[in-house]
């Protein structure tokens, strides 16, 4: 005998040791408060949105007027930085919308496909404003320095301002965090233009202009590059950072009553929702909702994840038999068995085949025979 259950909360980031433990079944709703949290990181969004929009505009002017390739960058950082926060904003709208048709998560993922998008882009311009620094570096244009400091000092109030106002915003979520990022490396990249357009000023070396711009480069590079991993980890389904799917997996196998853990997946929907789904086989004569109200209660309060997805089985007899095939569960090998001792790594290498034509996976784990013992079948 064997049960099957579900646990779920909304996604409000990597909690630990925090909220109840879900009871039987598939418990639904997510709380007015992440509703009203939405709403108001939005509304930050459109006005860091309107800070940046404005004085990108006025800096397109002055860098074409002044010809300081610092300050085309700027710009050209601020566009992404305008496009991440527009993009931000279309995806948390799209993401808030609930389940239905094929969609069995919502539209999610929309958040993290915006980060993705803003990653590559920013990894684009990083690459094409190396290429005129470099090439400025050699043929050095006049550059009006006085423009440049006037302009980079104004950025700098002006991304101060954007900066605190996303700050204020719901970080936890890769979205947001993303477009926080822009603003941020685009404070830095203003100081680096300030100081180059003073150098300018003071001495006329126009090549401290191009110099500025490759530092700018370089902090798009570091942001998109940290976008385009992050969102990667989520699309191909990787445990969220910092999460070890193995301590997960021995923690389980370490509760009363549990004889071995394997086919665990632990992996994020989107930012901050981190789901979990696993295989328990239990010692016979054990109540296998005990065990899996056990285990969700245990990885919601250490580990912060909401919603789960447990087959819970009796163990059967033969599990102690070293290369008895996986019985009654047989699919192909998804991984570590976990037990008390160590996660033992699945051999799918011999050929053989278990029942219904799936490949046979060896047990070569440490069991414990107490636990099989314990209750007659």
């Amino acid at each position: 005998m064997g049960v099957t259950g579900t646990g779920h909360e909304p996604p409000q980031g990597h909690r630990r040791g925090t909220g109840q433990a879900q009871g039987h079944g598939h418990a639904h709703g997510h709380g007015h408060g992440h509703a009203v949290s939405a709403e108001a990181d939005r509304r930050l969004l459109t006005a860091a949105l309107v800070l940046i929009l404005g004085f990108m505009a006025v800096e397109v002017v002055i860098g074409f007027v002044a010809r300081s390739l610092a300050l085309v960058s700027d710009a050209g950082h601020m566009l992404t930085d305008a496009i991440a926060i527009a993009f931000a904003i279309v995806a948390m709208r799209i993401a808030a919308r609930p389940p239905q048709g094929g969609f069995t998560y919502g539209l999610k993922r929309a958040e993290i496909i915006s980060a993705q998008i803003n990653g590559i882009t920013l990894l684009l311009l990083s690459v094409y404003f190396v290429y005129e620094g470099v090439r400025r570096l050699i043929e050095p244009p006049e550059v009006a320095g006085a423009y440049v400091v006037a302009t980079g000092l104004a950025g700098i109030v002006v991304n101060l301002a954007a900066t605190w106002l996303l700050s204020r915003a719901n970080r936890s979520s890769l979205n947001v965090e993303g477009a926080f990022q822009h603003i941020l490396n685009d404070l830095f990249a203003f100081i680096a233009t300030t100081a180059a357009g003073a150098v300018v000023w003071a001495t006329g070396w126009s090549r401290a202009d191009a110099l500025a711009a490759l530092v700018v480069a370089a902090l798009m590079l570091k942001a998109g590059w940290g976008l385009v991993r992050d969102s990667g980890r989520v699309f191909m389904e990787a445990a969220p950072a910092g999460m070890s799917p193995a301590e997960i997996g021995r923690r389980t196998a370490a509760l009363e009553h549990v004889v071995e853990v394997h086919d665990l997946h632990i992996w994020e929907v989107t930012s901050g929702y981190p789901a979990m789904s696993a295989h328990i086989l239990v010692a016979p004569g054990s109540d296998c909702h005990a065990v899996r109200q056990a285990a969700q209660r245990m990885v919601h309060d250490e580990y912060g994840i909401a919603h789960t997805t447990l087959q819970v089985d009796h163990a059967p007899p033969d599990l102690l038999a070293i290369g008895g095939p996986a019985e009654p569960h047989c699919a192909e090998a998804h991984g570590p068995a976990h037990t008390n001792g160590r996660p033992q790594p699945s051999d799918d290498t011999t050929g053989k085949r278990g029942p219904n034509g799936c490949p046979g996976r060896r047990r070569i784990s440490f069991r414990r025979p107490d636990r099989l013992s314990d209750h007659p079948t």
